[in-house]
């Protein structure tokens, strides 16, 4: 019954994906990262209701003024950070054991036992690849459109993944394209939710 559970997961980005464009965005990133007052008082009382929220806003406007001088990193800069590789490597050590987690869905696309430790090794990869990118890209196109996009993509591969492995007895090929929507499914978590 794993691919019950599989769907399950589609479902629930399905629901998101729907309710998603109602939501405004963060205040705090409206305030912070785009400078727009307005939206983000109109977006603290979306999300807490009508009231007097200047105590927040100051709070965020003296956050704002602390971090003015602060120099926001890139990827590489950050990677060259010390004080990050504790918080890093616990990251990668998760990435890499979520990989085992996989193993089944291999072995139901019926691929070759001694290529799926390989196949799951790409698939960190690749998420670990997506995730540098999406740092890179988020203050460009905001966490609204990469969530809904990502959440879009990954109800679109789940529904094929399923239809891979429906079809993999029938047609030796299908196992293939069930490993890449796999990876496809990676990337877009990576680059959305």
């Amino acid at each position: 019954m794993w691919n019950v559970l599989l769907s399950f997961s589609g479902l629930v980005a399905l629901i998101q994906l729907v309710f998603l464009p109602f939501f405004p965005e963060s205040p705090p990133y409206l305030l912070l990262q785009k400078g727009d007052k307005p939206g983000c008082l109109k977006a603290m009382k979306q999300l807490w209701g009508e009231g007097n929220y200047l105590t927040e806003f100051d709070d965020m406007m003296k956050e704002k003024a602390i971090t003015k001088g602060t120099k926001i990193m890139n990827v590489l800069e950050m990677l060259k950070e010390p004080s990050v590789y504790p918080q890093l490597g616990i990251m990668l050590l998760i990435l890499l054991s979520l990989q085992l987690c996989g193993l089944k869905i291999f072995q139901t696309a019926n691929l070759q036992e001694s290529i799926i430790p390989y196949v799951s090794l790409g698939v960190a990869v690749s998420e670990v690849i997506s995730l540098i990118f999406c740092s890179s890209i988020i203050d460009r196109f905001g966490r609204r459109i990469l969530l809904w996009g990502g959440y879009l993509l990954m109800a679109l591969i789940l529904l094929l993944l399923e239809i891979s492995l429906l079809l993999s007895d029938q047609y030796f090929w299908m196992q293939y394209c069930s490993v890449i929507l796999i990876f496809l499914f990676i990337i877009a978590y990576g680059l959305g939710p």
